[in-house]
This record gives structure tokens, sequence and C-alpha cells, in this order.
């Protein structure tokens, strides 16, 4: 091997660049996986474990090169940087066949793994002539590392906030061909005449390709995305916490959090009327409210209709979705400009910690959060949160979640009223039919009612006509109404939803969506 200086410090610099590319690259499609697939925390589970388990056949493939090493290194470079580049117009290209979605992530993490397996032993053969094998292996190790710690940060603050998934692969790719060409460049009298040439022409090719990918990325996307949902897309952003998308169908909107509906203008009325009236009808001069979720400001615009509320503290983790919900014109028309109203304060952060951390007491609680389908968000329905909750509402207090399904995920509705009375509270479990939902349900905690007497105490309630569009007496008393078990459950193997034991999201997935 060449006795170069150049050669091995070029080769480090090369697994630094690198390292960092492999991390985000895993990054990016984990996050792509959690959004057309859903639950996160599995998404990213799998897709690190195959490609950590792609890099190891990578490492072994690596054996049967013997010779031409830098070559080699600088194809697999290219390579890379089309894979990762295009990861993305790939996985939406894809979406548009969803029995395929899942085949080809795990399918890119796959190869994309098995090409950054065999770089490390690549570098450290070439790079063998210059240091002895202990400091050889740990300055190569040790540059690749560095590398992923600051492709981790940078993804979690630039890449995904800035970029997004459709421009931070396209900064990858040009990571992976920035590599390749400097090695090129710089170690071309390393490099035999045929394979100089050759890689020359695959530089300018590849730069070409990345160049159209970069100009018509947004409108794939855009093609893609558009695909995915039934009305024109009118809005839609990716931000660090979801992928935000707002259609319109004559004169009607839908909202959508990674995909999954939010609201419809066909009956969001219905909706945010159910999990605000019976509850505030029910306090006697509700002044404190606090609401967690509802970042589309309508459970708020219901809130408002109450004279008697001083304040409003609404807690939701992304800024991009209240900002939505305050700026954009459909969604100011939708929400009433509640989010312009004095007293309504908002804060962008975690529910949880929010709960721990914040001294008030509130006359009333309302948790209008996305549905328990992973880990991450069940933890909003959790014993030990509600139990947070419970501390800080006032003794008549009462609290109301959005429970889900009654019928298409009958155990998980079921777990979040044991999970409220395993917090202390007394419940009452409620539901309607939502034209765009399907049968949907929520259930109310009081702190004071004892449980016996919580169905008579909400069945005369008044909803005068000035206040409601379609909430009233009967349909309250219809609301609390259930028929025997669809799906014959046995309440009795139904357990709370605990931090350390959770149960919730498993019931949820468990459930007849197939149905839906």
């Amino acid at each position: 091997m060449t006795k170069d200086p150049k050669f091995s410090r070029s080769l480090k610099i090369a697994l630094f660049a690198t390292g960092l590319s492999g991390i985000v690259a895993e990054y990016v499609l984990s996050t792509l996986a959690s959004y057309f697939l859903g639950d996160s925390v599995v998404q990213f589970t799998l897709i690190v474990s195959i490609m950590l388990f792609a890099m190891g056949l990578g490492a072994r493939i690596s054996r049967r090169f013997e010779t031409d090493l830098l070559a080699t290194f600088i194809s697999l470079e290219y390579i890379l940087s089309l894979l990762v580049t295009f990861a993305s117009l790939t996985a939406y290209g894809i979406s548009l066949f969803p029995s395929l979605t899942a085949v080809s992530l795990y399918s890119l993490s796959l190869i994309i793994g098995l090409l950054i397996g065999m770089e490390i032993p690549l570098v450290i053969r070439m790079n063998d002539a210059f240091e002895e094998l202990k400091v050889n292996v740990s300055n190569i190790m040790e540059n690749d590392y560095y590398g992923s710690l600051l492709g981790g940060i940078f993804f979690a603050f630039v890449g995904r906030p800035y970029l997004g998934l459709t421009y931070t692969p396209f900064v990858l790719g040009m990571v992976n061909f920035s590599v390749a060409f400097y090695l090129l460049i710089l170690l071309n009298k390393h490099l035999k005449t045929v394979q100089y040439k050759k890689l020359k022409w695959a530089s300018a090719f590849m730069f070409l390709i990345w160049g159209l990918g970069l100009w018509q990325a947004s409108n794939i996307i855009a093609y893609g995305e558009q695909q995915r949902y039934a009305d024109q897309v009118i809005f839609d952003q990716q931000t660090n916490y979801q992928r935000i998308v707002l259609t319109e169908n004559k004169g009607d909107y839908w909202l959508f959090l990674n995909g999954n509906q939010q609201l419809s203008t066909l009956d969001e009325v219905n909706y945010h009327e159910a999990i605000v009236h019976p509850m505030l009808s029910k306090l006697k001069q509700p002044k404190n409210i606090l609401i967690l979720g509802g970042g589309d400001g309508c459970v708020a615009r219901e809130v408002l209709k109450y004279p008697s509320v001083e304040k409003i503290t609404l807690v939701d983790l992304d800024p991009a979705m209240t900002h939505l919900a305050k700026e954009n014109p459909v969604m100011r028309k939708i929400n009433q400009d509640s989010f312009h109203n004095p007293k309504v304060q908002i804060i962008n952060g975690d529910g949880f910690t929010f709960m721990a951390d914040h001294p008030d007491y509130y006359d009333g609680i309302i948790i209008d959060l996305p549905d328990p389908k992973n880990v991450d968000i069940a933890r909003l329905y959790t014993v030990e949160f509600y139990q947070l909750c419970y501390k800080h509402l006032r003794p008549n207090g009462l609290m109301v979640t959005q429970a889900g399904s009654p019928y298409y995920a009958e155990e998980a509705f079921k777990c979040i009223d044991k999970s409220f009375q395993a917090a202390g509270f007394s419940t009452l479990p409620y539901h309607t039919h939502l034209i765009t939902l399907g049968e949907w349900g929520w259930v109310m905690g009081s702190k004071n009612i004892p449980q016996q007497n919580m169905k008579r105490a909400f069945e005369k309630l008044n909803f005068p006509d000035s206040t409601t569009h379609w909430i009233n007496q009967d349909a309250m008393k219809m609301m609390m109404s259930f028929g025997k078990s669809v799906f014959k459950v046995d309440d009795k193997n139904i357990k709370p939803n605990y931090l350390h034991h959770p149960t919730l999201y498993k019931y949820y997935l468990d459930g007849h969506w197939e149905l839906y």
C-alpha cells in the first residue's frame, strides 16, 4: 500500500463524513416508516435493527474484495449517494401502492445498511500500511462515531425542522457524493487509468441526477402526498413532530396529522360540542380551563362560549400546529379566531411535563389528543398522567378526554375508562356517531360525584340553543347509552394503562380497524 500521508488522512475525513451520512439515513428512513406505517417506536426499532444487521452482512461481504479497494470504496459512495438522495422520493412514490410500502422501506434500509457496513472494513484495510492495528482500528471507528454524533445533531436541529424529509436526503446524497469526489480528485494517482476515467464519468452522471432530483423534488413529494388523500391538498408541512395536511372538497375541509384525520368541517362541531359542553354545562361558573392538545383551536372556540371563563391555558406540543390554527385563513374561519382571544394562552410543550411542573389549579381539564396508537402518545393516557391531572383539579372539578371508538377499539376505550378510575376519578363514558369517524367516544372524570351517581348527574343538563348547534338534553341521554358488547369483550381482562406497563396502545392496535 502507498505511503502517501494524504491517503490516511483522507480516509479518516471520508469516514467522518460517511458516519454523519449513515446515521442520518437511519433517522430519515425511520421517520418515513413512522409516517407511512405508524407506531414510531416499532418503526424506529425495526429500521435501526435492520440497518445494523445489514451492516454486519456488509462487513462480511467486504472480505470478498481483495484488490482495487479505493476504487471499490468510491463506487460504494456513489451508490450510497444515489440511494439516500432518492430514499424519500421513492417512499412517497411507493406509498401509492400501500401493500409495497413496508417492503420498500425495509429493503432500502437493508441495502443502505449493507453498503455502509462494507465501508469501514475497506478503510481499515487501506489504512493498514500507516498505523498498527490497534491504532488503525480505533482511529477509523473514532472518526465514524464522531461523524454519527454530528449527524444526529444535524438531523434533530437542522434536517428535520428546516429541510424536512424532502431535502434532508439530498444533503446526505451530496455528502456521500462529495466524499467520493474528494477521494477521486485527491488520490487519483492511486487509481488505475481505466478506473479513474469510469469514476469521472460516474461523477458527472451522479451530479446530473442529483441536480435533476433536487429540481423536481418538491413536485414529486407534492404529487405523492396528493395521492394519499381523496381531496385537494391545500396545505402541507413537515414539522419537528408530525406532518400536517389540510385538504378541501366543495367548501368542506379536513385536517390530517401524519395521515390520520383530526377533524372535518362536516362533523367537527358535533365532536367538539361533545367533548366540551357536557363538562362545562355541569360546572358552576367555570373560570380557569386547561386544554391539553386541541391545537386546531376548536375546543378553545367552544370553551369561549361560556362568559364565566376568564382564562384558557392550551398546551400543545407542536408550535407549527398552533401557528397554523392562529394564522391560516381556513383554520381561523373554522376555529372562529379563538387563538386571537386574549383569554387564551398558548403554551407549546409536552403535556406530561406541563402537568408535572406547573402549580396552577383548574375548574376543568379537556384532553384532546391524537389516538394512543403508540407508546409515545399513550403515556398521556396513563394512570400516572391522570393522577397528575387529578391533583391540578379543584375539588368540584371535571376532566374529559377523547377516548377513540367504543366499537372499533372497544378494549382501548374501556382501558381509558379503567385508567381514569385507577387515578381516583368517578367516570362517565359516552359516545356518538360522527359522519367521517363513525362511532366515537369520550370519558368524563369527576372528583366529587360518586360513581353510582355519575350518569344521573348528567341526564338533566341544559344546553342553551344560543350556545350549541347540535348537542341538547336528548343527545346527552343518547350518548350515555351503550348496548351490549359487539365483539364480546371481557371487561375483567382489561388492565389500566401504566407508564411501567403500557397496555393501551396494544388494545388500540388490536382493534377492529379493518372494519373502519
